[in-house]
């Protein structure tokens, strides 16, 4: 049987089998944020443990840092309080740190591969559920909790079940207007929130193969909202334009020597998986969700849908959704009146999301009583930005132009949700409470789909602002 990618991988990290049946799997590289972080390295303080790889830890700030006033010390005490104990924990055990200070700043997953410590054939662990990210590379990327970040942070190895593999194979073209976020959400809302439970999913076909890196980012992201403990794409051409120069990359005969490698670990045309699903990209319209999970989507151009449509679970799930939502079967998703517009995320907060939620909003003006920000993915991301342009079209239009982090994604900061308000969001999750709000309303959709809501003061459909 010949080898996926995530089988010669998996082989290459396993240390041994253990008599669980799961395996000790060493870590390749391990990223470390200032919330899942400051209770595993306490653990390893209390047994008299350093961390056991230096080398291949890193950290960053982003979940709790404020993305306005960022003086410190922190107005929320408990914000100042995770901030201190990294600071702490990356000093007692000699780990970079990627703080404001350095310029190096931001989301942990935007700044991985930015800085190219993220490459093809990694295992790679970090205590956010969206690890997944880094598969994108070709790596196989986990997102643990905090007792599995102790492990590595003590052993660099973890214990893990090897999941079985589903291609997810995206044929054709995408229509103007459709988005790498569009393609998750719906193979998301095709699939199901459960449907990946044990699976590792690979993406491929020529929708995949034609996206930039930035775009398979996000395809891999929200792998874990579709229930895939890993998603990941096969490195190519694309996956090596984007590491070369990079600050930790390969470089000059090494980088040569790495990306044939690379190259080589690539899931053959005779590789067998588990299970094989294809979709057609020219299918896939700008979607949005109308419930509180990923899985409850659809097009701009469809309806909220029908009770009478289920069955079993999702019809109860269904009528949670509505009634938290308030909105009727047969509603039409285009013009759900927004209150609240953010860009940004683990998912969307890359320059090329960017360039398109500003394509949207240059010479428009958001609606009134909209609060629009936009906050770019990391520092990096910010100034080059700002040296296109970027900034002044959203200034121009009314959002707000703000530092890097996380911010409204999940609300560990001070980007909240107030009340019952509804967002447009290009984030990732959008359960009960996830904005800082147990009544307020998320709508996950692109950037430009965002960027065209704050325009409108309601959801629209972006193919009808911005000619092709």
């Amino acid at each position: 049987m010949a080898n996926t990618l995530l089988d010669t991988v998996w082989d290459l990290h396993t240390v041994r089998r253990l008599p669980n049946g799961e395996t000790q799997l060493f870590i390749g590289l391990h990223l470390v944020h200032e919330v899942t972080s400051p209770q595993a390295f306490q653990m390893l303080a209390e047994r008299g443990l350093r961390v056991r790889y230096p080398e291949r830890t890193f950290a960053t700030v982003d979940h709790i840092i404020p993305t306005d006033a960022q003086q410190r010390p922190y107005a929320d005490g408990m914000a100042e309080q995770m901030f201190a104990a990294i600071e702490e924990n990356v000093r007692v055990n000699d780990l970079p740190f990627f703080d404001r200070s350095t310029g190096r700043q931001g989301i942990v997953h935007v700044i991985g591969p930015e800085l190219g410590l993220t490459q093809p054939g990694m295992t790679i662990a970090c205590g956010d559920s969206h690890t997944s990210t880094h598969g994108a590379f070709g790596a196989v990327a986990f997102g643990v909790g905090t007792s599995q970040v102790r492990d590595v942070l003590a052993t660099q190895c973890m214990s893990v079940a090897k999941p079985k593999l589903r291609r997810i194979e995206v044929n054709g073209r995408l229509s103007a207007g459709v988005f790498a976020k569009d393609v998750i959400l719906h193979i998301i809302g095709s699939l199901g929130v459960q449907g990946g439970v044990g699976f590792a999913y690979e993406y491929g076909g020529t929708v995949l193969d034609a996206m930039s890196m930035d775009e398979r980012m996000t395809i891999c992201n929200m792998s874990i909202e579709g229930g895939a403990r890993v998603g990941y794409v096969n490195p190519d051409a694309t996956t090596e334009a984007y590491i070369e120069g990079r600050e930790f990359a390969p470089a000059g005969d090494e980088f040569q020597r790495a990306a044939a490698w690379w190259r080589s670990l690539a899931s053959g045309p005779d590789a067998t998986y588990d299970d094989v699903v294809t979709m057609d990209g020219a299918d896939i319209a700008p979607m949005v969700t109308w419930g509180i999970n990923p899985g409850q989507v659809t097009g701009v151009d469809d309806v909220v849908p029908s009770l009478e449509a289920l069955e079993g679970p999702g019809r109860a799930a269904a009528e949670e959704a509505l009634e938290h939502m308030s909105l009727e079967p047969g509603r039409s998703i285009a013009g759900i009146p927004i209150d609240v517009a953010f860009v940004g995320s683990c998912t969307n907060a890359r320059l090329s999301d960017l360039h398109e939620a500003a394509r949207v909003a240059q010479g428009g003006r958001v609606a009134d009583g909209v609060k629009a920000l936009v906050v770019p993915g990391s520092q990096r991301i910010r100034a080059e930005a700002e040296a296109a342009g970027l900034h002044e079209i959203f200034q121009e239009a009314g959002f707000e132009w703000r530092e890097a982090g996380c911010s409204m994604c999940l609300a560990m900061n001070p980007d909240k949700l107030q009340g019952d308000q509804v967002c447009a969001s290009s984030s990732n999750r959008n359960f009960k409470g996830r904005q800082g709000s147990p009544t307020g309303r998320t709508l996950l959709m692109s950037p430009a789909m965002v960027a065209a809501a704050a325009l409108a003061g309601e959801v629209a459909d972006v193919r009808q602002m911005v000619a092709s």
